[in-house]
């Protein structure tokens, strides 16, 4: 056997799943679980807010403007700033990735509901829904498109942005870069970017695919 350094199929069988916590495996889980859970969280958020901003549009602009504030500040600092506060834990990272989410999803949520035309809801009232009922059954699903178009950039940046803290021990994959810079060698960056990418190329094709599933009628709508 020569000594001279693994290939890269090598490194990943021996690095896959050593039981420790920066092993492939778990750097992996790390990761999804740093970057979905904003996604899920700036969403739930995003929905009441850009709700009430539908609503009573005088919310919009200043809202608009505190999101695009928070989305403008970069991510390391921030991360840095949290560590007083939660320490160095994945709330670190999930909380900021939560509100650059919620930057994305407000106005996506607003420009949905504005997407609605006006005789579909003139046609609802006239059919006797009430506000609730026209929201859930008439207006929301109108605006899965922008929403989801929204979400899918959410997603994508998170799963990046994730990578970033890596520099304060809480990257997930991105721990495979500090690891190669540290002691060089490709492996690790051929890895974790190529699972990176892979990982923003599944999330959005479940997307599109959810969007897909939850709007039929534009699909029926195209010609053949």
């Amino acid at each position: 056997m020569g000594s001279g350094p693994p290939t890269l199929w090598e490194w990943i069988a021996r690095n896959w799943d050593t039981g420790r916590a920066d092993s492939i495996r778990n750097l992996l889980l790390d990761h999804l679980v740093m970057s979905l859970t904003p996604v899920l969280f700036s969403l739930l958020a995003a929905l009441p807010l850009g709700l009430a901003c539908a609503r009573w549009r005088r919310l919009y602009q200043p809202t608009s403007g505190l999101m695009n504030v928070i989305y403008a500040l970069p991510s390391l600092p921030v991360f840095m700033l949290l560590i007083s506060v939660t320490g160095l834990s994945q709330t670190t990272v999930i909380i900021p990735l939560t509100f650059y989410g919620m930057a994305v999803l407000i106005p996506a949520v607003v420009d949905g509901l504005a997407s609605v035309p006006d005789h579909v809801r003139q046609a609802a009232v006239a059919m006797g829904f009430t506000p609730a009922r026209r929201l859930l059954t008439v207006e929301l699903p109108i605006a899965v498109p922008v929403v989801l178009s929204g979400l899918r950039v959410v997603a994508v940046s998170s799963i990046s942005l994730v990578s970033v803290g890596a520099l304060i021990g809480q990257g997930g994959l991105g721990g495979l870069f500090t690891r190669a810079y540290q002691n060089p060698f490709t492996p690790p960056v051929i890895v974790g970017t190529v699972l990176v990418v892979a990982l923003a190329l599944v999330a959005d094709g479940v997307l599109v695919l959810a969007q897909r599933l939850l709007t039929p009628w534009v699909r029926a709508r195209r010609p053949a």
